[in-house]
């Protein structure tokens, strides 16, 4: 063992057992922070992918295969699609109803999203208050050793003032960094919604358009109807 780590794990042992609260904190961010981490990139990454494929199966109007090619990828993205699509192909929605969905399905993923973040807020909150509390547990032993002995010797208190010390820098050290992941995430989660929402958005726009504009075509193949007096015969007259 070399010398740094024989230095870190004597403030460990110095800073009491308060430190190892704290240290378990650091632990169960770190783990929240990767997992967080590694779903928002594959998020991202997954929604570029998907909004391709279904994009041009949407824009040849194979609106049931896009439904399909959305349903099969993974993601919030492709959830956000298939809710509009499977509305749209069974003509149940008009735009309206189609960014109303977007809407709800994209809350829905935001709050899939968002799972874990409560974690890092707590221990982000929790950490230098632990903290404080190493440091108010400090100041006692300091105290009482004074008590104890009669006269103030700075050995005797030098002991309590440097578990308050380690235990608050510990804290802090936690919460800054677990603070700013928590804000960068957040961030990051809201950035990425709204992307998935605009991307999808578009998507079924252009589906809805080309399925609107094969009906019109459709109603314009077939003709008006007549009205019914051309039915009659130009001499018959009407009893």
């Amino acid at each position: 063992m070399d010398a740094s780590q024989y230095h870190l794990l004597s403030l460990f042992s110095d800073g009491g057992f308060m430190m190892y609260p704290l240290v378990l904190c650091s632990l169960i961010a770190l783990g929240v922070i990767i997992a967080k981490s590694w779903t928002l990139w594959a998020a991202g990454a997954s929604t570029k992918e998907v909004l391709a494929e279904v994009e041009e199966a949407a824009a040849a109007g194979r609106i049931a295969e896009a439904a399909e090619l959305a349903a099969a990828r993974p993601g919030p993205a492709a959830a956000i699609l298939v809710a509009g699509l499977r509305r749209l192909a069974k003509d149940e929605v008009g735009q309206e109803g189609l960014a109303s969905a977007i809407r709800t399905t994209g809350t829905i993923e935001l709050g899939f999203l968002e799972r874990g973040l409560v974690i890092l807020a707590t221990v982000a909150n929790c950490a230098p208050l632990m903290g404080f509390l190493g440091t108010v547990i400090g100041m006692i032993i300091a105290f009482a050793s004074i008590e104890a002995a009669g006269d103030v010797d700075a050995t005797l208190v030098a002991g309590g003032i440097k578990v308050a010390l380690l235990t608050t820098a510990t804290g802090l050290l936690i919460a800054i960094p677990v603070n700013l992941g928590y804000n960068f995430f957040v961030t990051r989660i809201d950035n990425l919604i709204l992307d998935m929402e605009q991307g999808a958005q578009k998507v079924l726009d252009l589906a809805y358009s080309l399925r609107v504009r094969t009906e019109l075509a459709s109603a314009g193949a077939r003709g008006p109807a007549r009205p019914a007096a051309e039915d009659l015969g130009a001499g018959e007259s009407i009893s």
